[in-house]
């Protein structure tokens, strides 16, 4: 059994370097290429990172290329992991899988004619903190989930992002930028969604650039900038989840999850790790005890200090999951329904109705610290 996966990386820009920097860390898998529809920004990454450059169309000729990783814009992540099956390659696209339900359905399709695996981003429910708190729901610390809250809230990526046009365009928006992380955990903490409702709005259609190089530009809103969804769960637990791009500042925690005993507040699901926390009843607020869990283990330093970063763990289960004959946990069932639950969020804000979700998927397996540490490549 081969020990390792080759992965060709298509789209070269800022998130690549994520990949890129981090796949080394991690087993069954080896970058040997990359490409992108500038060849100037492929040579650069590929220096960077001592890979090939290639083009889109002989990186998916490649022989050591088994696993495509879809790094695209959004708009264009189902032509390129369709590109990438019909070649017979295993995909691994970055969040959002796709933009419909329908394209998701048409890239399952391709990828069961040719027995191929379809992985998608996010990968950081993989992570130490939410990995906790799925062991600490598993274990009934809580009770079974009967509601919770869920925030994601700020005013936007023109202050930072140096190309932030496509955020505020169909396809994008809060929900399907950001949302996947928020949705796709609590999938795996709570179950698949039953039916959602939302309320949609734009309060501001022109945005202006303060980032560099492009600062004091001005930008279209295309799509909805809040939304403030509630979500159904098949367990029957229900959740609020407000998303929105016009809010400076809130005291909202990212996540709590209320259980028949108790409470889980849950750290940000766009991050790997951060501070766990409990209540038993009427009890105060109490940080459980240490889980030695190493995805949730600071190793890089941010603006805001050290933080956990395991990007491309995700990718990693994938190819061993591959290898070993068994499935992965960022499945494509798992993606295309929170793709289905975010989409059907924002056409009950269209509409004013409630949608009803009509596929599912299982809770992924948990990834427990000896799971973990399987995925590494040194422990």
């Amino acid at each position: 059994m081969a020990r390792n996966l080759g992965v060709g990386i298509v789209g070269c820009g800022n998130i690549s370097a994520a990949y890129f920097s981090l796949a080394p860390l991690f087993r069954g898998i080896t970058v040997n290429a990359c490409a992108d529809i500038s060849m100037d920004a492929a040579r650069a990454r590929a220096k960077e990172f001592g890979v090939r450059a290639e083009t889109v169309e002989d990186l998916l000729k490649a022989d050591d290329v088994d696993i495509v990783v879809n790094l695209t814009i959004p708009a264009v992540h189902h032509a390129v992991s369709g590109q990438a099956l019909d070649a017979g390659k295993h995909v691994y696209s970055e969040k959002p899988f796709v933009l419909s339900l329908e394209d998701g359905l048409d890239l399952k399709m391709r990828a069961e004619k040719r027995n191929l695996r379809i992985g998608s981003a996010p990968d950081t429910f993989l992570g130490g903190a939410h990995q906790f708190v799925r062991h600490l729901i598993d274990g009934g610390k809580v009770g079974r989930i009967t509601s919770g809250t869920a925030h994601v809230m700020s005013h936007g990526m023109e202050h930072w992002h140096p190309n932030p046009d496509f955020f505020f365009k169909p396809g994008a928006g809060p929900v399907l930028d950001i949302g996947p992380y928020y949705v796709t955990n609590l999938i795996q903490l709570i179950g698949p969604v039953k039916r959602v409702a939302a309320l949609a709005s734009t309060p501001a259609h022109e945005r202006t650039i303060t980032s560099k190089p492009r600062y004091g530009e001005k930008l279209k809103v295309d799509t909805p900038t809040t939304i403030h969804a509630l979500l159904e769960f098949a367990s029957g637990a229900v959740v609020t989840l407000n998303s929105s791009w016009d809010v400076w500042t809130h005291g909202h925690s990212p996540m709590e999850l209320y259980g028949e005993e108790g409470t889980i507040h849950v750290p940000d699901p766009n991050f790997f790790g951060g501070a766990v926390a409990y209540t038993k009843r009427g009890s105060p607020v109490q940080k459980p005890p240490k889980w030695d869990h190493p995805l949730g283990i600071p190793n890089q330093k941010h603006s805001h200090g050290m933080m956990a970063n395991y990007r491309t763990a995700g990718l990693s289960d994938m190819a061993l999951a591959i290898l070993q004959g068994r499935p992965h946990r960022c499945s494509m069932e798992l993606a295309l329904h929170a793709v289905e639950v975010m989409t059907g969020a924002l056409r009950s804000g269209e509409t004013g109705r409630f949608v009803e979700m009509t596929t599912s998927c299982e809770r992924p397996a948990a990834l427990g610290p000896k799971e973990a540490r399987a995925l590494l490549a040194k422990t």
